[in-house]
């Protein structure tokens, strides 16, 4: 049996996700690193390994169930539990650009088809890797989930008129998506409360990564520590939250 506590992150072969499994290895856990792509997943479980981290990649498309039933298999046989699970896999449903210029997504013009895309990998692809994983969670003694969301999903910043998310377009896809995300969280935490699983959402903030053309103020290291202190929360720690690097989101 491993030692180690084990995590798995999805999307980590970059961006946040791999930032989180980079600090997640160097706290000790076991990571696996969770990518669609085999190759890129290898290469970023081979730079950890490389920098000291005991990292494996595993093939997973959250959109896939095949793949998220393989992935708990594998963690099964060689590991026999999962301590954390970071579902961090996401996709902004406009390809690669600064959310000022998402204007493919406002409510009157938008392509449903492109909606469901969204909600497919942010969404259900959430709920597919979690209810894939949750028996192996169970086995462990302080299993973490970490749902990672966008300060855009609060539905009170949003709101608010001349408020720091005013000067974006309106989004039909990706910001719902996020605010789907913060309620199914919450509904797990309420489910799982009594099997001593504290599952929470997290607000990066606005990290330099593909998925905003790199147009984003913040490192994906800094973005990764909420992740990680969520991950790393004692049994006492808070079920259901929505927190960023200050505390608590609103919601």
């Amino acid at each position: 049996m491993n030692e180690r506590k084990v995590a798995l992150v999805t999307g980590a072969n970059k961006g946040i996700g791999r930032a989180a499994a980079a600090q997640l290895a160097a706290l000790g856990m076991t990571v696996l690193v969770g990518a669609r792509d085999a190759r890129r997943g290898e290469e970023a479980a081979a730079a950890l390994r490389a920098a000291g981290g005991d990292a494996h990649a595993v093939t997973l498309d959250v959109t896939d169930p095949a793949t998220a039933r393989a992935a708990a298999r594998l963690a099964e046989e060689r590991f026999g539990r999962l301590d954390v699970l970071v579902n961090n896999a996401g996709i902004t449903g406009s390809g690669q650009v600064a959310p000022q210029d998402a204007l493919d997504q406002l409510p009157s013009v938008v392509d449903v088809d492109m909606v469901r895309a969204v909600f497919e990998t942010n969404v259900f692809g959430v709920i597919t890797v979690t209810n894939a994983m949750l028996p192996l969670l169970r086995r462990a003694p302080a299993p973490r989930i970490v749902n990672v969301s966008s300060g855009a999903a609060s539905l009170t910043i949003a709101a608010t008129p001349g408020g720091p998310l005013a000067a974006l377009p309106a989004s039909a896809a990706y910001t719902p998506s996020k605010a789907a995300l913060n309620a199914l969280t919450v509904q797990y935490a309420n489910e799982l409360r009594e099997d001593g699983i504290l599952v929470n959402a997290a607000d990066p903030g606005y990290v330099d990564t593909d998925i905003n053309d790199h147009h984003g103020f913040r490192t994906p290291d800094e973005g990764a520590a909420v992740l990680v202190r969520l991950a790393t929360l004692d049994d006492d720690g808070p079920s259901g939250g929505f927190f960023n690097d200050s505390g608590p989101v609103p919601w």
